[in-house]
C-alpha cells in the first residue's frame, strides 16, 4: 500500500473517533441537564402541593366560619318567629275579648235602641194630645198659630234685626277698607309718576307774522304740501307770532311740530325741502318710539319681549286717555299691580308683564276695528305672549270672565289709577252728564222724594219718603241703586249711596 492510501485511512480512522468521542459527550450533558430539569420540576410540584394544603386549610376554616354564622342567624330567626308567634297568640286572645265585648254592648244598644222607639212613640202620642188640647183652648190650627207667632216675632225682632244688620256691613266694610287702603296705600306710596295732560293741537310760536307768509306759500303750496306730506291741519289764523297744528293722530301731529320747527329754524321753506325735513321727521320719531319702548320695558323690568311688540309700546306715549299719557299710566299699573299682587302672593311677572301691555290696543284702535282690550288680545297672542297675560288683558275692563287672581289684579289697578286724584280730566259736558244720569237712577226707584248727586259725582245722597220707606227698607234701597249704578254707568273709582230717612213729628200747643 502507498503512503497515501494509508495517511486517508488514518484520517478516516482519526475523523471516525473524535465524532465518537464528541456524541458520547453531549449524551453525557444532556443526561446531567435532564435530571437538573426533573429536580426543579420536582421541587416546584412539591411547593405547589403544599400551597394547595395551605389553600384547602384556609378554605375549610372560611366554611367553617360561615357555618357557624349561618347557624347563628338561623337561630336568632327561629327565635324571632316565635317571638313574633307569641305576640300573634297574645294579641288573637286580646281581639277575641274585645269581640267578646263589641257583641255584648252591641246586644245592650239594640235594647236600648228599641226602649227609646217606644219612649219616641210615646212622647209623639203625648204631644199630639198636646197640640189637639191647644187648638181646642186657642180656636186655632198649628199652621195658624205659626204663623201668628211669626208675625209677633217679626216685629219685634226686626228693628234688632236692622241694627244687627248694620252693624255686621259696618264690621265688614271697616275690615274690608282697612286691607284695601293697606293694599292700595303701599302701591302708590312705592310708586308715584308725572304725567302731562296733551291736547289734540300744539301751538307753534313764530318770529314775526312775516314767517306765516312763507309757511303759506305762494297760493298756498308750501301749507298744501305740509299737510298733504304730514297729515296734519296746519291753522294759521290772526293770533299773533302763532300758528296751531291739529290733528287727532299724535304721531302724525308730533312728526309736523318737529317738522315744522325745523323749517321755521333753518328759513328754507318750499315743497321740496318740506317733504325732505318731514321725512328726517318721521324718523326720529321713530327712533323715540323705539326708545320709549326700551326704557318702558327697563323700567318695569319685564324681558323676553318681542322687538315690534316693544314699538307698539313705545307708541303709547304719543297716545292719551283722558288727558293721561297711556304710556306713563301702563308703566305706573305696572308698579301697582306688582304691589298688590306681591301682598296679595300672586304672581308679580303675570302682573308687570299684563299690566305694561294691557293697554298695546289702543296703539293701533284707530287702524283695526274693535275695542282696545280684544285688539290687544290679538296682538299678544300674534307675538306668542303666555296665555295667563292674554287673559289678563283681555279681561281688565270686564269684557270677559276673570279666570285667574291676577286678571282681578290688573283690572283693579287699572281702575286706582285712572281714578287717582288728577290722572284724567273729563269734558263739562260728559261730567253733568254723568250727574243727571245718578240722579235719574236714583228717582226712577218707588219711595224717593229728592236725590242730589255732589262731590263731584262721586256721592249721591238720597232723601226718601218716611212712611213708604222703613230702616231695613233704606237698606235694601242704597244696595239696589248701588247695583243699579253699576250696571247702567261707566265711571272711574266708587260712588257712595247715601239714603237718608227722615221722621219728624210736629203738634201745635194751644
Amino acid at each position: 500500500m502507498s503512503i497515501e492510501v494509508i495517511g486517508v485511512i488514518a484520517l478516516l480512522v482519526g475523523g471516525l473517533g473524535g465524532g465518537m468521542t464528541g456524541y458520547f459527550i453531549r449524551k453525557a450533558r444532556a443526561k446531567r441537564l435532564t435530571k437538573s430539569v426533573e429536580a426543579q420540576a420536582e421541587k416546584l410540584l412539591d411547593e405547589a402541593k403544599e400551597k394547595q394544603k395551605e389553600i384547602e386549610m384556609k378554605a375549610k376554616e372560611e366554611a367553617f366560619k360561615i357555618k357557624e354564622t349561618a347557624k347563628k342567624e338561623e337561630q336568632e330567626r327561629r327565635n324571632q318567629i316565635l317571638e313574633f308567634e307569641k305576640r300573634l297568640s297574645h294579641k288573637e286572645e286580646v281581639l277575641d275579648k274585645r269581640f267578646s265585648e263589641v257583641d255584648s254592648k252591641q246586644k245592650r244598644l239594640s235594647g236600648k235602641a228599641n226602649e227609646i222607639a217606644k219612649i219616641r212613640a210615646e212622647i209623639g202620642e203625648v204631644r199630639n194630645k198636646q197640640r189637639k188640647t191647644l187648638e181646642k183652648i186657642a180656636r186655632l190650627s198649628t199652621k195658624e198659630a205659626k204663623k201668628v207667632l211669626l208675625e209677633m216675632t217679626e216685629k219685634t225682632m226686626k228693628e234688632e234685626l236692622v241694627k244687627k244688620m248694620r252693624e255686621m256691613e259696618r264690621t265688614a266694610k271697616e275690615d274690608a277698607e282697612k286691607k284695601a287702603r293697606d293694599i292700595i296705600g303701599q302701591a302708590i306710596q312705592r310708586y308715584a309718576a308725572d304725567h302731562a295732560a296733551e291736547t289734540t293741537v300744539f301751538t307753534i310760536p313764530i318770529e314775526s307774522d312775516e314767517m306765516k307768509g312763507r309757511i303759506i306759500g305762494r297760493e298756498g303750496r308750501n301749507i298744501n304740501a305740509f299737510e298733504k306730506a304730514t297729515g296734519v291741519d296746519v291753522i294759521v289764523d290772526d293770533t299773533p307770532e302763532a300758528i296751531v297744528l291739529s290733528s287727532f293722530d299724535p304721531i302724525r301731529r308730533n312728526v309736523a311740530r318737529i317738522a315744522i320747527n325745523n323749517l321755521i329754524k333753518d328759513g328754507r321753506i318750499h315743497p321740496t325741502r318740506i317733504e325732505e325735513t318731514v321725512k328726517k321727521a318721521k324718523k326720529e320719531i321713530l327712533a323715540e318710539i323705539k326708545k320709549a319702548g326700551d326704557e318702558a320695558v327697563y323700567e318695569v323690568g319685564v324681558a323676553g319681549l318681542p322687538p315690534e311688540l316693544i314699538k307698539l309700546l313705545g307708541r303709547l306715549k304719543f297716545r292719551t286717555s283722558y288727558g293721561q299719557n297711556v304710556l306713563k299710566h301702563s308703566i305706573e299699573l305696572a308698579f301697582i299691580s306688582a304691589t298688590m299682587a306681591s301682598e296679595l302672593g300672586a304672581d308679580v311677572n303675570i302682573c308687570k308683564k299684563a299690566a305694561l301691555l294691557h293697554d298695546v290696543g289702543k296703539a293701533v284702535d284707530h287702524q283695526i276695528q274693535g275695542n282696545h282690550a280684544a285688539i290687544g288680545r290679538d296682538i299678544c297672542r300674534k307675538f306668542g305672549i303666555p296665555d295667563e297675560v292674554i287673559h289678563a288683558v283681555e279681561a281688565h275692563h270686564e269684557d270677559v270672565e276673570f279666570k285667574s287672581v291676577e286678571a282681578m289684579i290688573i283690572a283693579a289697578a287699572d281702575a286706582i289709577s285712572a281714578a287717582r286724584p288728577g290722572a284724567r280730566r273729563e269734558s263739562m259736558e260728559s261730567y253733568i252728564k254723568r250727574l243727571e244720569e245718578l240722579e235719574n237712577i236714583a228717582n226712577s226707584f218707588e219711595g224717593v222724594e229728592k236725590s242730589y248727586a255732589i262731590q263731584a259725582g262721586r256721592e249721591i245722597r238720597i232723601i226718601v219718603k218716611p212712611e213708604e220707606i222703613d230702616d231695613l227698607g233704606a237698606e235694601k234701597l242704597a244696595r239696589n241703586i248701588a247695583n243699579k249704578v253699576e250696571e247702567s254707568l261707566q265711571y272711574p273709582g266708587e260712588i257712595k249711596v247715601n239714603v237718608i230717612r227722615e221722621t219728624r213729628s210736629e203738634e201745635v200747643a194751644k
